[in-house]
């Protein structure tokens, strides 16, 4: 009888663990971000710390810091294998601290061809919703948009760094500004409410 006793305590105990860890798992699952969540990916030589100022720009207009993340690339200089692998984990642990099932991507430089890359070859086609460049070396990955997935490439005329040849992508929504460097598309306030638009459409 005893035995019985002890025996139908542990089974309620457990019951209840798992009710309560239940109870959790789903009210995580109902707390998605009320936005999609952006992902920040820099270009060569530089860091998450690029996109500070993008960051607090979107931050005043209602994102908040559950929202947007940047990832520091592995690769400094670009390398596709490398830090295409990186933004596909890095965005599978954004989906899974935010709840939802895509993300939106904004990158510069070489972040938009590494960004594109993610995307036809690491099973990024079905996790992106929207690609935001900035002064992307898009045509280093591919010359058209990734079918799917609306594509704004905003870039600069007046960049001596990156061509804007090399921004503009077939069937993409091509932005062209002028008088802004290439750095200073990560400080500008036409290029913040050119980001801010193609979130929002």
């Amino acid at each position: 009888m005893k035995k019985s006793k002890s025996i139908l305590i542990l089974v309620m105990s457990m019951i209840l663990v798992f009710s309560i860890s239940g109870m959790g798992t789903s009210s995580k699952a109902s707390a998605a971000t009320a936005r999609t969540p952006v992902v920040f990916v820099h270009g060569l030589t530089g860091s998450d710390s690029n996109f500070a100022a993008i960051k607090s720009y979107l931050r005043s207009q209602g994102w908040s810091n559950d929202e947007l993340f940047a990832i520091d690339l592995p690769s400094k200089q670009g390398n596709q294998t490398l830090n295409s692998a990186a933004i596909a984990r890095f965005v599978d642990n954004v989906l899974l601290e935010t709840g939802h099932s895509k993300v939106h991507i904004v990158a510069h430089s070489m972040g938009g061809a590494n960004s594109l890359y993610y995307i036809l070859n690491r099973g990024g086609a079905s996790k992106v919703d929207k690609l935001v460049t900035l002064g992307g070396a898009n045509r280093l990955t591919t010359t058209s948009a990734p079918k799917g997935i609306e594509v704004t490439s905003i870039y600069s005329t007046s960049d001596t760094i990156v061509s804007p040849v090399l921004s503009r992508l077939d069937g993409a929504n091509n932005i062209p500004i002028s008088l802004v460097s290439h750095i200073g598309l990560l400080f500008n306030s036409r290029v913040n409410a050119l980001i801010k638009t193609a979130l929002n459409e």
